[in-house]
């Protein structure tokens, strides 16, 4: 018998959440809901949900931490839905650990696309492709408790931050195409949207580089990034 994947969605508002329970149940999926992040938390801890889909305004507990506070416990693959397009908060949602962002009203195939790709991503997650530890050069990060030292200095980085870190120093001194990364790191609906790759690559630099001048994350012109692991 084939196990359904489970989808919670977390969303104050009944027509959206009714909309999606059926919706997504058509399509093969087990599907629970919650009106806030608070009972999305509880839920969430109950059930262990496949992936989730969580609203940003909500009462209590607002979709921004719900994204937190699953991060400290899980990778599972977050969807934030918003009325809010302004790339501001789209940015603070990836930051705070959501996975790819929707903005309402939305298309229903466009949701379903989103999802297939978060449930492909986090099935690829899951193999165990990289070590627990990655020592090279200045770098020493610890994949299990999240940890990243930089010439033995602790540098507390987001989820997403760290995610792409540690995938590029999984292959250090390559020439990481942009497409890879966004792939690699978001998924493969966001190999449309460069803008989450550009903004997190300044935001990185700004936390491991020494100085204004990259050492660690060079640019490739038109083609991506290279990580160089030693200060040259």
């Amino acid at each position: 018998m084939t196990t359904l994947q489970k989808i919670l969605v977390v969303d104050d508002e009944p027509q959206i959440t009714r909309v999606l329970r059926t919706s997504l149940s058509s399509r093969g999926y087990e599907v629970r809901s919650a009106n806030d992040g608070e009972s999305g938390l509880d839920l969430f801890a109950a059930w262990q949900p496949d992936l989730v889909i969580t609203d940003l305004s909500m009462p209590n507990m607002t979709g921004i931490e719900l994204c937190r506070a699953l991060r400290t416990k899980s990778q599972v693959p977050i969807i934030v839905l918003s009325v809010k397009g302004e790339e501001r908060t789209k940015i603070e949602a990836l930051d705070s650990g959501a996975d790819d962002y929707v903005t309402k009203p939305f298309s229903i195939n466009e949701l379903l696309a989103r999802i297939r790709a978060g449930l492909r991503r986090a099935a690829q997650i899951k193999q165990p492709e990289l070590p627990d530890t990655i020592e090279v050069g200045d770098f020493h990060i610890d994949r299990q408790k999240r940890i990243v030292t930089v010439s033995g200095k602790e540098v507390h980085l987001t989820p997403k931050e760290f995610d792409l870190l540690t995938y590029m120093a999984s292959k250090p001194d390559q020439v990481l195409r942009h497409r890879t990364l966004l792939n690699a790191v978001w998924g493969g609906q966001s190999v449309e949207q460069p803008e989450y790759l550009r903004v997190f690559i300044n935001q990185l630099r700004k936390k491991i580089e020494p100085g204004e001048t990259p050492h660690y994350i060079l640019t490739e012109p038109w083609i991506g990034y290279r990580f160089q692991p030693e200060k040259s």
